[in-house]
């Protein structure tokens, strides 16, 4: 399976393109012979994902919703939704609270950028979301 991800180092972000086995545990299996001393055996290198290589598409059925158009508020990262906390007509100001998203064992709120009327949510606790999918958006 091939997995695009985005690292930050240092500040600065990179996209890259990691191929993770089917089969995951072949490689840490007890029967898996002793691995070789580090220095002797050099760790395999992850290249970042050429410009020119086209993503492939998501299936139309299961691809979360991009956010798109004025009012759109999307996840800034990919996580669990914890907590939701406008509902569809709410009024609220910039900077309000909308949505608590955990990735890694840390919360991360997700605020309204501008003030606005709520039209529609998106997501539910408990749902897992992505970078950029839409969460929440405002009138």
């Amino acid at each position: 399976m091939i997995k695009k991800l985005r690292v930050t180092v240092d500040g600065s972000s990179y996209d890259v393109t990691v191929e993770v086995p089917d089969d995951a545990t072949a490689c840490c299996s007890a029967a898996a012979p002793a691995a070789a001393p580090a220095a002797s055996t050099p760790a395999p290198a992850v290249a970042a994902a050429p410009a020119s290589a086209p993503a492939p598409a998501p299936a139309a059925s299961s691809a979360p919703e991009k956010a798109a158009g004025p009012g759109a508020v999307p996840s800034p990262l990919t996580g669990r939704v914890t907590a939701v906390s406008v509902k569809a007509g709410q009024d609220v100001k910039a900077g309000d609270n909308l949505i608590t998203l955990e990735a890694m064992k840390m919360n991360t709120f997700v605020t309204a950028p501008k003030a606005g009327k709520v039209t529609e949510v998106k997501v539910a606790v408990g749902d897992a979301v992505e970078e950029g999918q839409l969460l929440v958006r405002l009138g």
